[in-house]
């Protein structure tokens, strides 16, 4: 009798990627991990570095907040290229990578005492996106996953709801015992400890492939790019993906930014600041049911409902006359949060070929990173404009329900 393989197979021979021993649930647990990070400091963390840096050096908020948003814009114009970096140095050096910008940028946050210093700090934090964000990650996993990719993206992703769970609270509460500088150091030191070792142990993309190859038809390395941009870029099917998440996600950026602004008037600041819990957690939750399940529904379909359910709760948050209807609307909207990034992804993986897929899917983002930085100011215009918020959600609404009807157009599948 030959040796049992180190993998789970099924009985027809296929790797088992329902067996918890399979070794791409290994891969699920490091980008989880990856995810904490990057999230914890490059996003949820800003509020934390906004707020200690006015204090501490007394700069305005418009500098601080400036130095942000070029790091989310230059990272967004990086994520088109990470199937190409993944191509050429494989997921390890460009993980190990990306943790040494965002390291180095943390590091350099704690010292900074000159605008200089706090731009080149955000800007090698956007290198660090280039190296960890939701790109590498999906298309790590792309390379692992075909029947579970759904539950193993959900999985993954779900790091970067609890980077702000638990990295930017345990940075406010390191400040607040022992200062910015060597708070940052030691939330710095404990990344390091954990991910090094951790990407050092990450399977290599090769041996998925390899292991693909065994017993299935050649469908391409999601690590190799085999499309130019530009005929992408022409392409009804990608604009189908990348339009309705690019206008849902500008809606959702604008209500998590303005959350407890257009709560706080009827709730009052302390349960506008629980309705944010409530909302995150949420959004962990409804990440975990879905992905139990998404392997098994119409992706395109499954947004549709997701934008629906959430314009609806935008409509209750118009008219709650209380704070019960206000906090189960949250709640409501809240469910559907993490699965609009996770969703891009299982529709690129169905509707184009494995070799495209960091490529559409770097390009996607990019595109819809771009204009999902204009939800908050949009949301600010409109609520300066109007004296109040109930114009702004209703645009919101308005958008989330435009997405539906666009993410439903069907093109021909590609492959």
């Amino acid at each position: 009798m030959n040796p049992k393989p180190k993998s789970t197979r099924s009985a027809s021979g296929q790797d088992d990627e329902s067996s918890w021993r399979y070794p791409g649930w290994r891969v699920v647990a490091i980008c989880f991990l990856v995810e904490l990070f990057i999230f914890g400091f490059g996003l949820y963390g800003h509020g934390v570095f906004l707020t200690e840096l006015q204090h501490l050096q007394g700069w305005p908020t418009a500098l601080i907040s400036s130095a942000s948003t070029l790091s989310f814009l230059l990272g967004n114009l990086l994520a088109p290229f990470t199937s190409d970096a993944l191509h050429w140095v494989g997921p390890r050096r460009l993980m190990l990578f990306g943790i040494s910008a965002l390291g180095t940028s943390t590091t350099l946050l704690a010292f900074t005492a000159t605008p200089w210093q706090l731009y080149t700090a955000y800007i090698l934090m956007a290198f660090g996106w280039a190296g960890m964000g939701t790109v590498v990650v999906a298309t790590i996993l792309r390379s692992w996953f075909d029947r579970r990719s759904g539950l193993a993206i959900s999985l993954a992703f779900n790091g970067a709801t609890c980077g702000g769970i638990i990295v930017a609270p345990a940075l406010v509460l390191l400040i607040g015992e022992v200062g910015f500088k060597l708070a940052m150091l030691a939330m710095t030191v404990i990344m390091i400890a954990i991910l090094v070792p951790a990407v050092m142990s990450l399977p290599l993309a090769d041996s998925a492939s390899e292991r693909r190859a065994e017993n299935a038809p050649p469908r391409g390395n999601p690590m190799s790019p085999s499309l130019s941009r530009w005929p992408l870029l022409q392409s009804f099917g990608f604009w189908t993906i990348t339009a309705p998440f690019a206008l849902a996600l500008s809606a959702q950026v604008g209500f998590i930014v303005h959350q407890i602004a257009f709560l706080e008037p009827t709730m009052g600041r302390s349960d506008a600041a629980i309705a944010v819990s409530v909302t995150t957690t949420m959004a962990v939750i409804g990440r975990l049911c879905l992905g139990m399940i998404v392997d098994r529904l119409e992706p395109r379909r499954t947004t549709a409902i997701s934008l629906a359910t959430q314009a609806g709760a935008l409509l209750v948050i118009v008219l709650a006359p209380d704070s019960r209807t206000l906090f189960l609307a949250c709640a409501v909207y809240g469910f559907s949060i993490g699965n609009l990034i996770t969703l891009p992804a299982l529709i690129i993986q169905r509707e184009f070929d494995a070799a495209t897929f960091g490529m559409v899917l770097g390009l996607s983002t990019a595109i819809g990173g771009m204009v999902s930085a204009l939800g908050p100011g949009l949301m600010g215009l409109m609520q300066s404009a109007t004296g109040g918020y109930d114009a702004a959600l209703v645009l919101c609404l308005i958008l989330k329900l435009v997405a539906a009807a666009i993410v439903l157009l069907r093109p021909r599948r590609r492959r």
